[in-house]
This record gives structure tokens, sequence and C-alpha cells, in this order.
């Protein structure tokens, strides 16, 4: 993804943008080096969030700004429908605790945690817009089952459960197939907050 990022850079003449990998949890981010922080469908994995957010707002100037997309609770969604065709065979994505692609789809769990991670002003603004999962549904049941959460469950059967899994996922993906791809109406919370407000 970097290798990329950066050669999407040079071929756009940025030569401003930096690309750097690290734990958000850890990384000596600059005190008070940026403006705002933005990140999408990325924080719902932090092992702590309230460490990973109080770097981020360490990094942000005292008028910074935060913004991110995480998903929202997926019963009721297109998404949740695809991913309940695998409930007989896999666990659902989102542990037990509350963490995996869903660890946010709470806003008062969201307010809670970077209030502490020292943000105010948190809003959460449910918003919708169309995905594409792939070109077909064999592209799209591929994706999807590359996909983190689900190629970790994946991993915890065995063989031919799994391929029961990744069939059930098929045949729930073949309903929101189009002739121009795979589409799905895609719902997440858009989450602002600035330090210290």
């Amino acid at each position: 993804m970097l290798a990329r990022a950066r050669a999407r850079a040079a071929e756009e003449g940025v030569p401003n943008a930096e690309f750097e990998q690290g734990d958000v949890q850890v990384h000596p981010l600059p005190a008070a080096g940026f403006d705002v922080a933005v990140s999408r469908f990325g924080v719902m994995f932090y092992a702590d969030p309230v460490a990973a957010f109080g770097n981020v707002a360490r990094a942000l100037r005292p008028d910074g700004r935060l913004a991110f997309v995480c998903l929202a609770e997926l019963a009721g969604t297109d998404l949740g429908e695809i991913l309940a065709a695998t409930a007989e065979h896999l666990p659902t994505p989102t542990g037990p605790d509350g963490t995996g692609p869903t660890s946010f789809a709470d806003p008062a769990r969201v307010r809670r945690v970077l209030g502490d991670a020292g943000f105010g002003n948190v809003t959460c603004t449910r918003v919708e817009a169309d995905q594409r999962w792939g070109r077909d549904a064999a592209d799209a049941t591929a994706f999807l089952s590359a996909w983190g959460p689900v190629r970790y469950h994946l991993g915890l059967v065995d063989p031919d459960t799994a391929a029961k899994a990744v069939a059930a996922l098929g045949s729930a993906v073949r309903r929101f197939e189009h002739p121009d791809g795979v589409r799905t109406r895609g719902t997440a919370w858009l989450v602002t907050a600035a330090r210290g407000a």
C-alpha cells in the first residue's frame, strides 16, 4: 500500500506527501506536528484505542481536528446480510469483547474513548454511500473472503467448514450482483472531534 501511495503521489506531482508505516499506539509522532488526522475505516482495529487516539491527540496542534469513518452496526445493512450468510459456519467478524470491524458502531463508546484520549466536541453522523465490491460475484466473494476479519475466522475452522462459509458468502453476494458489478449500500459513522475541546 505504501509503495502504491508513493507511486501515485509521484505520478500526480505531489512532492510534499510522506508515507510511513507504524503502530499508531506507540509510533513517535511529532508533538503538535499536525493540523488534522484522518482515517478511513482503519481505527476499528486498535488493540488499545485510548492509547492510539491519545497518541494522535498529542500529535495534533491545540486546535487540531480528527475525522474518521468507521462501520456502523451491521444488522439491517447490505453487508450485514452478506456476512450473516456465513453465521452457520463462522463466528461474527466482531469479537465478543467488542473488538473488530464494528468496535465503534456504538456512538456512546466512540465518545467515551475519544474523551478519555483527550478529544472533545465529538460528533457522530450516520452516512450512507454506494459500495462496489467487485466486477462480478466471484470477484466480490474472493475480495470479501480475503478481508481481514473474514479471513481470520476462516483460518479458525477446518477446510471443509471454511469452504461452506465461502460458498454461503458467494450465494449472498450474488443477490447484489448487477451488470456493472456487485454493489451494496454502505452504512457508516462519520466521526469528528477536536483536540482538548
